[in-house]
């Protein structure tokens, strides 16, 4: 009988699961309607063979990023397949894309997911802290060549001076803030048990008879398993350098996919115009409240690119269809994979 109970409860969690991503897919396609109509009336007018660049480049995309997490959970013990953080991408990707938390919904689903490969609740969190970390800062190098080509055409103005030391700024005090708090397992401790003290009397607003959704003393634990494959990353530091290769192999792709709709439209802009555009968007979109950053990332993509010198009629119609086409290429399979994991059990491989 209990046994009959849980597949029932379990059955009515995945209809629940299904049916909430489903409506969020359906938001997003609604909000992007203008643009797949405008991309579609300029697919016409584009070099269909340079388009499908976009293909073998976001397999490479994805291919960099799943050969990170397999060296990265070498480093911290735990031995993961390549086939199996690749499909996990696809995954996450879906899941960042339809729900619009910057990156919280990712983090939660895969730290769930991870356990159907045995690697514990800290390591997959570090995990997507270090893949964040390592991709802001792997792109710093970009911005300083993106930089560089702007100047050597005369776009280098004040305005993006000001917004490249900005993003430099900013990637450089957010990674001491990461590392002063993660050293001491006093500090980190602090902070995220105020986390999820506060938290908890969030969800207390909608579940008063559960004042402690998330257990403080479970959640110490957690965050002391953090800390403690943070320091083992600390002594093997040595061994991110192929890590941060791999990342910085996955932003050279990102920038790359934006070029190949540029070379499809037969125009050859910029590429510094593209790196810095392209940093300014996915930094704004982490924050944006709606799915997978509508209207932010491409407003401020087009007005990055107008401001380095390429006009708006040339950027607009070329950000809206990276967007569109890289979402089709990127959603298409992970919302297979996933729903075929929610099927399976999310902590089932």
């Amino acid at each position: 009988m209990p046994e009959e109970a849980h597949r029932i409860k379990r059955s009515k969690w995945r209809l629940v699961l299904t049916s909430i991503t489903l409506l969020a897919l359906l938001i997003l396609i609604y909000g992007l309607r203008d643009d797949i109509r405008g991309v579609i009336d300029n697919l016409g007018k584009v070099n269909t063979w340079a388009l499908l660049l976009i293909i073998p480049i976001e397999f490479l995309n994805y291919d960099a990023y799943s050969r990170f997490y397999v060296h990265l959970f070498r480093i911290l013990g735990s031995k993961v397949r390549y086939p199996d953080m690749f499909k996990l991408n696809l995954e996450l990707n879906f899941v960042n894309h339809v729900l619009p938390s910057g990156g919280v919904s990712g983090i939660s689903y895969f730290t769930v997911r991870m356990r159907a490969y045995h690697v514990s609740g800290a390591k997959a969190t570090l995990s997507q802290i270090m893949k964040l970390l390592i991709l802001f800062v792997s792109y710093l190098p970009l911005l300083v060549v993106g930089l560089l080509l702007l100047a050597l055409r005369g776009h280098a103005s004040n305005f993006v001076l000001i917004v490249t030391s900005s993003i430099i700024t900013a990637l450089i005090i957010g990674t001491f803030a990461f590392v002063y708090m993660i050293e001491s397992r006093t500090r980190i401790n602090s902070f995220l048990t105020a986390l999820t003290r506060f938290l908890n009397r969030v969800v207390g607003i909608f579940r008063r008879n559960n004042p402690e959704t998330i257990s403080i003393s479970g959640a110490q634990m957690a965050f002391n398993e953090l800390h403690d494959n943070y320091k083992l990353l600390k002594t093997n530091w040595r061994q991110l350098k192929k890590p941060f290769a791999f990342m910085s192999i996955a932003n050279i792709t990102e920038v790359a996919a934006v070029y190949a709709v540029y070379v499809a439209f037969g125009e050859y802009v910029n590429v510094g115009a593209v790196i810095l555009a392209y940093a300014v968007a996915n930094f704004a979109g982490l924050i944006s409240v709606l799915p997978a950053g509508i209207g932010v990332y491409e407003a401020l993509m087009t007005g990055v690119l107008v401001a380095t010198g390429i006009p708006a009629e040339l950027s607009i119609p070329v950000t809206l269809m990276y967007r569109v086409i890289n979402m089709v290429i990127q959603l298409t399979p992970g919302y297979y994979f996933y729903q075929k994991a929610v099927r399976a059990g999310l902590t089932v491989k």
